[in-house]
């Protein structure tokens, strides 16, 4: 049989009495020196289960409505969600105007509908950029094309007014002439 003792070391029973009799520290050293005092092992606390559960979590699993104990704001509060995604827009933002993609104007508008929750993600401002990119080039060549008809047409005026200006000369001067033919 086992006798225990404190602090997890336990002794055998026919050397009961002699444990009993220990009563200074020294006797004890000497009795688990003789080994007659021996230290129980450590019991075992494995996290094997709770490995497995925290990768079974990871993947989705034991996180339905009847494990939930907080409101879904305790559980992933709104405003580091929205924290994580002003960061996200900002950066791509900042990136864009570094790289000349954006100039600084359309930046700093970009910038307040980002703020004003106008974009719920990354994809969506970029979709964004690029269509407004796509309708300034759009009105950039519009504004050439009407450029150039304005110029075509003025320069066709111009040549009309100077022709019809050349042919009222001719005419003018044939009617001199001819009066100065009647005259004579």
């Amino acid at each position: 049989a086992v006798v225990s003792t404190q602090s997890g070391h336990y002794g055998r029973a026919n050397e009961a009495s002699e444990i009993s009799n220990a009563n200074s520290r020294q006797n004890i050293k000497k009795l688990i020196k003789d080994g007659l005092i021996i230290k129980k092992p450590q019991t075992v606390h494995s996290r094997a289960r709770c490995r497995k559960n925290r990768e079974a979590r990871r993947m989705g699993r034991h996180t339905g409505t009847g494990k939930r104990k907080g409101t879904a704001n305790a559980r992933m509060p709104e405003k580091v969600i929205w924290m994580r995604r002003m960061r996200v827009l900002r950066r791509l933002l900042k990136k864009y105007r570094e790289d000349k993609k954006i100039d600084k104007h359309m930046y700093h508008a970009l910038y307040l509908q980002s703020k004003g929750n106008i974009f719920k993600n990354k994809r969506v401002l970029m979709e964004h950029i690029h269509k407004k990119k796509a309708e300034s080039a759009r009105l950039k060549t519009l504004q050439e094309q009407a450029e150039a008809r304005r110029n075509r047409s003025k320069a066709a005026h111009e040549r009309k007014s100077a022709r019809n200006a050349q042919k009222n000369a001719e005419m003018f001067a044939h009617i001199e002439d001819n009066v100065a033919e009647e005259e004579s």
